[in-house]
C-alpha cells in the first residue's frame, strides 16, 4: 500500500469451456442492447483474444526513458468484463528478454510494485543493469513489467489538475479544530467530485480482480500457459486476488510485504492498523537517530528526537519552511524513514542540516517541483489510481462520526499518521459510484504453493497481513525477517531470504516448514 501525506492440462480444458459457453449464450442487456455475460467467461474471451493477438512488441517511445533492449507493447483489455465485446483500454506492458540459454528459459515473470497506482515499467531493468540479487532469475525469465489500468500510459485517470494537486503548503493534517476538520472534509469531498467529473466512465471498473483479469489477459498475451508473478505491498492483494479466480493459471507466485486480504480489513480497517505499524516504526527510527547523534545532532534519546520534531512541525505550522513546506510536506517526506530502511540515512542527513542551518536542503527533499511536469502528473495519476481502486474494491464508512471517533482515539498514541491518512482516504466516503463487496481470497483447485516474504515491523502492511494470506493459500509458506521492518524485503541484501527466493523462482521448491530469518543489516550513517 502506498502512502503519501496528502490528500496445465486441465486449466486450458476450464477455460475453454468458459469461452465456449460465453461465446454461445451471451445474454441481453434491456437497458442497453449491449450483450453481457459473467466476468469470469468475459475474462475467458478478453484471454483467448490476447493468446491469439500477442503483443507487438517494439523499441519504447524515447519519452518513457526505457532504453534498449527493453522493448514495448500494448494489451487490449475490456473496460467492463461483462461487456468484453464493448469498449476497450489498451494496457502499456515491457519487457527485458531472459539473459540464460534456451534451454534455461523458463517464460516470462510478471511484476507489479503495489500503491494502487504504482507502474511495474521498470521492473525489467533490473536485468538490463545486471542487479545482482536478480541475475540468477533473469537467465530463466523474461523480466515484464505493465501499467495497469487507470496508471500511467494505459488509459491514465486524473482527480483535479496536476500542477494544482502538487501546490504547497497544504493545510496540516492533524486539526486543532472543529473548522480545520470541516476544511479537510470539504477538501475530500471536491476531490471525490473531481475524479467522477475527470475519470467516470472508468471509475466503476477500477477495481482490484479487474486489474487481476487484466493480469490474466497479459499472461495469454505472453504465451504463458500460467503465470510467474512477483508483487510488492498492494501487489501481494493483486496477486492473491488473481490467485482466487484464476488459481489453475498459476505456475510461481512470490509475494512481498502483504496486505491484509481480510474483507474486514479491506480498505478501511487495514487504513487504521497502517496507522498503528507507522508509528511503531517512526519510534524505531526515532530510537537509531539518537544511537547515532554523534553524526546527526538532533537528539541523543528518543524522547529529544521527537521533542525536535514536534518543534519542526509548530515551526513550518508557523511559517512554512522556503514559503512551502508546512507540516503535510514535512509528513510526505519524513514517512519515507518508517516506509524504508534505505530513507533512514537520507532522512536524518537532512534533518541535520536544517537544524545546522542549511534551510534549502529541506526545501529541495520535502517541498513541490513545479518544474516537473511530468513528475507532477505521475504523481497526480498514481494518487488518483491510489484513491479509486480503493474506493471502488469495498464499501467505506459513510458516517462522518465514526472516521472522526476512529482516527481521534489512534491519534492519541498514534499521531505521526493518523490524520494524514485519514484525509487521503476521505473521499471514499463520498465516492461518486458504486462501491464492490471485496472478494473472499482463498485457495482455489490446482493452486501451487505460494511464497510469501513479510517483515515483522513493516510499517505500510504489517506483519499480520502475512500471516493472514498464509492461512488462506493452503500449501503456501511463510519467511518472516524478524526485528526488521523494511517494505519490500526481496530487494533488500538479506542471504536468508534471496537464496529461498531463488530456490522457489527457479525451482517451485520451498523449505518443509515456515522460516525466520535474522534481520538484513542496519543502516548506517
Amino acid at each position: 500500500m502506498r502512502r503519501t501525506a496528502v490528500l496445465g492440462s486441465a486449466g486450458t480444458l476450464i477455460a475453454g469451456t468458459l469461452i465456449a459457453g460465453a461465446m454461445a449464450a451471451p445474454a441481453a442487456n434491456a437497458d442497453s442492447g449491449r450483450r453481457t455475460v459473467s466476468e469470469a467467461q468475459g475474462a475467458a474471451i478478453a484471454a483467448a483474444r490476447a493468446a491469439k493477438t500477442g503483443i507487438d512488441w517494439k523499441d519504447c517511445p524515447a519519452d518513457w526513458g526505457l532504453a534498449k533492449p527493453v522493448e514495448c507493447g500494448w494489451v487490449s483489455v475490456p473496460l467492463d468484463y461483462a461487456n468484453p465485446q464493448g469498449k476497450h483500454i489498451k494496457l502499456a506492458v515491457d519487457r527485458a528478454r531472459s539473459t540464460g540459454s534456451k534451454d534455461e528459459r523458463q517464460g516470462s515473470l510478471v511484476y507489479n510494485p503495489g500503491g494502487p497506482g504504482g507502474s511495474g515499467m521498470r521492473f525489467p531493468l533490473r536485468i538490463t543493469n545486471k542487479a545482482p540479487l536478480w541475475e540468477k532469475t533473469a537467465k530463466a525469465y523474461d523480466f515484464v513489467g505493465f501499467d495497469p489500468r487507470g496508471v500511467g500510459h494505459s488509459a491514465p485517470i486524473s482527480c483535479v489538475d496536476p500542477q494544482e494537486f502538487v501546490k504547497a503548503p497544504k493545510l496540516d493534517p492533524v486539526p486543532d479544530s472543529e473548522a480545520d476538520k470541516s476544511a479537510q472534509r470539504k477538501l475530500a469531498a471536491e476531490y471525490a467530485d473531481g475524479c467522477l467529473e475527470r475519470s467516470g466512465e472508468m471509475l466503476p471498473h477500477m477495481t482490484t480482480p479487474n486489474t487481476a483479469r487484466d493480469l490474466d489477459v497479459i499472461r495469454a498475451a505472453l504465451g504463458d500457459k500460467k503465470l510467474n508473478f512477483v508483487g510488492v505491498s498492494y501487489g501481494t492483494y493483486l496477486g492473491a486476488v488473481y490467485a482466487t479466480l484464476f488459481p489453475n493459471h498459476v505456475r510461481r507466485m512470490l509475494v512481498d510485504s502483504v496486505v491484509n486480504p481480510s474483507r474486514e480489513k479491506i480498505w478501511y480497517q487495514a487504513n487504521l492498523d497502517q496507522d498503528v505499524a507507522f508509528q511503531m516504526r517512526w519510534d524505531d527510527w526515532k530510537a537509531w537517530v539518537a544511537k547515532n547523534d554523534a553524526t546527526f545532532h538532533i537528539g541523543d534519546t528518543p524522547e529529544k528526537v521527537e521533542a525536535q520534531w514536534l518543534k519542526l512541525r509548530s515551526a513550518a505550522k508557523k511559517e512554512p519552511i522556503g514559503g512551502v513546506v508546512g507540516p503535510a510536506e514535512l509528513i510526505g517526506f519524513f514517512q519515507g524513514a518508517p516506509y524504508y530502511d534505505s530513507a533512514w540515512v537520507p532522512t536524518a542527513e537532512v534533518w541535520s542540516k536544517y537544524l545546522a542551518g542549511d534551510e534549502q536542503a529541506l526545501v529541495d527533499a520535502a517541498g513541490p517541483d513545479l518544474s516537473d511536469t511530468a513528475g507532477n502528473i505521475a504523481s497526480e495519476n498514481g494518487n488518483a489510481v491510489y484513491t479509486a481502486v480503493e474506493c471502488a474494491d469495498a464499501k467505506w464508512p459513510t458516517s462522518w462520526k465514526k472516521w472522526d471517533r476512529d482516527n481521534t482515539e489512534l491519534h492519541k498514541n498514534h499521531p505521526f499518521m493518523t490524520w494524514a491518512n485519514a484525509w487521503m482516504n476521505l473521499p471514499c466516503a463520498t465516492w461518486g459510484v458504486q462501491q464492490q463487496t471485496p472478494i473472499e481470497v482463498k485457495s482455489g483447485k490446482g493452486l501451487p504453493p505460494v511464497l510469501i516474504v513479510q517483515a515483522e515491523r513493516d510499517a505500510a502492511t504489517p506483519y499480520e497481513g502475512g500471516v493472514e494470506l498464509h492461512k488462506r493459500l493452503e500449501g503456501s509458506r511463510l519467511i518472516t525477517e524478524k526485528d526488521a521492518g523494511s517494505h519490500g524485503v526481496t530487494n533488500l541484501v538479506n542471504p536468508c531470504i534471496n537464496e529461498r527466493v531463488d530456490t522457489y523462482l527457479l525451482s517451485g521448491k520451498t523449505d518443509s516448514r515456515d522460516v525466520t530469518c535474522t534481520p538484513h543489516a542496519t543502516p548506517k550513517p
